[in-house]
């Protein structure tokens, strides 16, 4: 059961819209073939009444309005008024699974509140409306008022109730608890239907996830990404893997191709991105960074595991960066069609090295722009270098550069000013060349490419086009810094003309 729309819902600055609510909705019934899903609170406000009765009229009409559940409460058949004017037919009974809350909270015994559940349970009935009870608090019932937790249970098992919910509220369990509960509640109630809703406090709802199916559990409660209050729920996309992985006995049918794009979907309506390191969902899960790791992968998939990519309609990638090796690039190369010589393939590997300890990774649509850059620079030999250089830019004063040339053996510093950096940078080498009684080209052309879909540190391309003695030619530069590419294609310039 997802309650990505309930629970999901409380985390702390998320709110769906009606639309929104019913799309995910949609998804997660018709593309990942969820079993039930609970979209609401009753009572909340008059948008959720909206939200839900929007989901239930299109369930209705599509045959699945017995999956669609609504958390109620103990409120004398307000939520069960809600309901029917929703269009609802599942309530989630929100009750006391501890004596701690039902002491503190309610104030009332066990015989109070199990009398008027039994008033609720009664009342949905008669209105055609089947019902679920989550007791609240239960893993702290079983760790502290075990005796309270059996005889509601008890209780229970006399009621018209179609599952029993056990939600870890407060992610108080690890996975040895979450087998000893649930294993002692199985065998005392073999024929109830149970639900295990974790909470992921610890890091360990997945885990404990496991040994709730291990225990005989009937039914789990996730959320897409994990979401939900504090550190959220049991997460759909690991719950689904591990089960499919290394429960075999147990059968689920969800649509595993359908999980990523479900999760990015989601991603975008809450506005919390998913870390790049989150097993199935991540940016980074399916990208191999060590280059001795893509060579493994040539080598009879040496680094591969049961996780394959495909399984959740993503790729597989490998990363270019410092720890980039030949096999890392080989690879991004087949993916764009292109090959290279062994000599020069190393020249590319050390220059992508160089530029990760600048940039800490770089993407596949930035090596056409390291190929042509390596390739280029070695066309001539470096007889004029540029030893340092210092770019001011400051408010309401012209840009100025301090420049260090290296040219006939001789160090020569210049400074000057211009309409932005580059054109400051010009005008101190022009001062250089200048006393030099030597020629510059005329810049004819100045031209910036970034990778598509980069960010603000992309690698950037710097392409200038000059004239010389009547003849056209082109130098690159490439860095992240645009105006640092400008100069490093000014100092090819340099020695072409030398």
């Amino acid at each position: 059961m997802d309650t990505t729309l309930r629970d999901g819902e409380q985390t702390s600055g998320v709110s769906f819209s009606a639309a929104e609510k019913l799309t995910i909705a949609q998804l997660l019934l018709e593309e990942l073939n969820i079993d039930r899903i609970e979209i609401a609170s009753a009572r909340v406000s008059e948008g959720e009444f909206q939200a839900v009765k929007g989901i239930t009229t299109w369930a209705e009409e599509r045959g699945y309005i017995n999956r669609i559940e609504v958390l109620s409460f103990v409120d004398g058949g307000v939520s069960i008024e809600w309901m029917k004017k929703a269009g609802a037919k599942v309530q989630n009974l929100l009750t006391k699974g501890s004596m701690n809350h039902l002491t503190h909270q309610l104030k009332k015994t066990p015989e109070q509140h199990f009398s008027e559940i039994a008033q609720i349970i009664a009342l949905a009935k008669e209105n055609n409306i089947e019902t679920n009870v989550y007791l609240e608090d239960w893993s702290n019932g079983m760790r502290n008022s075990p005796d309270y937790v059996f005889q509601f249970l008890d209780f229970l098992a006399t009621q018209p109730v179609k599952r029993i919910l056990l939600p870890d509220t407060l992610g108080v369990l690890i996975p040895s608890l979450t087998f000893e509960f649930l294993s002692k509640i199985r065998a005392r109630y073999p024929q109830i239907h149970f639900d295990f809703h974790a909470h992921n406090d610890y890091d360990l709802s997945v885990a404990n996830v496991m040994e709730a199916v291990k225990a005989g559990i009937n039914g789990l409660h996730v959320t897409v990404n994990g979401m939900g209050e504090r550190a959220g729920n049991a997460p759909l996309e690991s719950t689904v893997a591990v089960i499919n992985d290394y429960l075999p006995e147990v059968s689920i049918n969800i649509k595993e191709t359908s999980l990523y794009s479900v999760s990015k979907l989601v991603e975008t309506f809450t506005g919390y991105r998913i870390p790049a390191n989150k097993p199935i969902v991540g940016d980074n899960v399916f990208t191999q960074t060590a280059g001795i790791h893509a060579d493994g992968d040539n080598k009879n998939n040496l680094y591969f595991n049961d996780l394959l990519p495909e399984r959740f309609g993503r790729k597989r990638k490998y990363a270019l960066g410092k720890t980039s090796g030949k096999a890392n690039i080989e690879k991004n190369l087949q993916e764009l069609g292109l090959k290279l010589n062994q000599e020069d393939l190393k020249l590319v590997t050390q220059r992508i090295i160089e530029l990760g300890d600048k940039k800490e990774t770089v993407t596949k649509e930035d090596l056409p722009y390291i190929i042509s850059d390596v390739l280029d620079s070695h066309t001539y030999q470096d007889k004029i270098t540029i030893e340092s250089y210092v770019l001011m830019h400051s408010k309401g004063m012209r840009p100025s550069t301090t420049l260090l040339l290296k040219i006939d053996d001789e160090i020569i510093e210049e400074s000057a000013q211009g309409d932005g950096q580059f054109d400051a940078f010009m005008n101190a080498l022009g001062k250089i060349y200048k006393s030099k009684k030597l020629t510059l080209p005329k810049l004819i052309d100045y031209a910036v490419r970034i990778p598509p879909g980069s960010s603000s540190d992309a690698l950037c391309e710097t392409i200038i086009t000059w004239v010389n003695n009547e003849k056209e030619f082109k130098t690159r530069g490439l860095d992240s810094d645009q105006t640092v590419a400008a100069i490093i294609a000014t100092q090819k310039m340099l020695n072409v003309i030398a």
